[in-house]
């Protein structure tokens, strides 16, 4: 498949490529998080396509984006929590699972009677979506498995010659993918992922109602994810990677040791990257998790230009707002290696 990739896409491009969409093509799109992989949401046949570029299990659900909040109601039944939210983050990078109208396809969905609907808040996604006239069911735009893009060069790397279209709308403002909840009919909240909408700032948006985490917990091999990222590897450059967690110096120390192995790579912030010198990469200064979650991706596919590199280490970062969703993103890439430093 010859793929047309268009730079600072124009009206004349955003309508040729929502004609992809309506024909049951696939199109690479950017938003405030990752770019993304778009087909129709109301087109089974699609959403196989978008499965099959990917490599994706599916029984991983996508996520339908739209280009208003109250589009919801054609689509799922929505309630009043999902509106107190929905005013509060929508556009934005929050997704939102609710029970699933019939017209939304088995296939878009994993086989679950639930949708994740989300708005993104980037002009080129939210023209796309508009000239559509369909939802967009888009996961991350990458070979499943590995890191998410979040510029055009990676979605090229990945998904060249396998999609019809890709938009390039130059780097994502976030890098980390949309906040994921779970509202239920009982006024239940769930963080299923965490992302930049924190789980205080939902609980605010809710005028303080608690929201239960269950982002951290790793799903049995026979259990079906019900959000997209929960259960498989996922972020994961070729080499190995083990997060660290325990005393700073000590894993400090630890790295130190192992820096002069041509094999072992870091990830960690800038100060520590700065001393380990050689196969050190940073993710942003240490007091802020905004910089390391946008830096995060690009830093995990760096380790792929190194092929000596086979084993890295990550060193966690602080577990509060943003940093909770780069820690959930560390031990996704890890397959839940991590390894306590004493």
């Amino acid at each position: 498949m010859e793929t047309l990739i268009i730079e600072n896409p124009n009206e004349s491009d955003i309508k040729e490529a929502s004609r992809i969409i309506r024909s049951g093509g696939l199109v690479v799109f950017p938003t405030e998080t990752v770019y993304g992989l778009g087909a129709s949401a109301l087109d089974p046949e699609a959403a196989k396509k978008i499965y099959a570029a990917k490599g994706r299990p599916s029984d991983n659900p996508l996520i339908i984006h739209l280009s208003r909040a109250e589009e919801a109601e054609k689509y799922c039944y929505t309630n009043e929590k999902f509106y107190k939210l929905a005013e509060c983050f929508m556009p934005g990078p929050l997704t939102v699972i609710l029970p699933k109208r019939d017209i939304i396809p088995m296939e878009v969905t994993g086989g679950l009677s639930t949708v994740a609907v989300r708005v993104p808040m980037n002009e080129i996604a939210l023209e796309l979506i508009k000239s559509s006239e369909v939802p967009i069911a888009a996961p991350s735009a990458n070979i499943s498995g590995r890191p998410s893009p979040t510029c055009p060069i990676h979605v090229i790397n990945d998904l060249g010659g396998k999609v019809d279209a890709i938009l390039c709308g130059g780097e994502c403002e976030v890098g980390l993918e949309s906040t994921i909840v779970r509202c239920e009919a009982d006024g239940t909240v769930s963080q299923l992922r965490p992302g930049a909408i924190t789980p205080e700032m939902l609980s605010a948006a809710m005028g303080g109602a608690e929201v239960i985490d269950l982002s951290t917990r790793k799903l049995d091999d026979d259990e079906k994810p019900i959000a997209p990222g929960m259960k498989y590897r996922h972020y994961a450059p070729k080499a190995k990677v083990t997060v660290l967690v325990g005393d700073r110096e000590k894993i400090f120390k630890y790295m130190e040791e192992l820096s002069s192995k041509e094999e072992i790579g870091f990830l960690t912030d800038f100060e520590t990257a700065k001393k380990l010198g050689k196969n050190a990469f940073s993710y942003g200064k240490r007091d802020s998790a905004k910089e390391m979650a946008h830096n995060l991706f690009k830093n995990l596919r760096e380790f792929d230009e190194h092929e000596e590199i086979k084993q890295v280490y990550a060193d966690m970062p602080k577990l509060q707002g943003l940093g909770l969703a780069v820690y959930n993103r560390l031990i996704k890439a890890a397959g839940f290696d991590v390894r306590e430093i004493k």
